[in-house]
């Protein structure tokens, strides 16, 4: 016999296969550049906080969509060096310090 949380669950599960050992196996084969990519992220957020400023805000400065911008702040996008030191300069910051150089 079924518990009424058990048909619950049943009846609100998705029909679709799950990606999570996917996404999984694909977060540990990039693990090297994600780190990078989420330091960037957090010192732009960083930068936001201080500045009290929105995703709008960051995204005029850099001259990119909003949408790009939450991109970045998800901690998912392969830079190249150029893009980050573009960020840099635009917004003032430093996405990796010395303390950075060995991760």
């Amino acid at each position: 016999m079924k518990t009424k949380s058990v048909k619950f669950l049943e009846s609100h599960q998705s029909g679709e296969v799950s990606t999570f050992a996917t996404d999984a196996k694909w977060r540990q084969e990039n693990a090297s550049w994600l780190k990078r990519s989420r330091r960037v992220a957090l010192a732009i957020i960083d930068y936001m906080q201080a500045n009290n400023l929105s995703r709008n805000d960051i995204a005029g400065r850099l001259g990119v969509s909003p949408q790009y911008v939450s991109r970045i702040l998800s901690g998912k996008v392969n830079f190249s060096f150029k893009s980050v030191s573009e960020i840099e300069n635009r917004l003032g910051i430093l996405c990796f310090d010395e303390a950075m150089a060995g991760v």
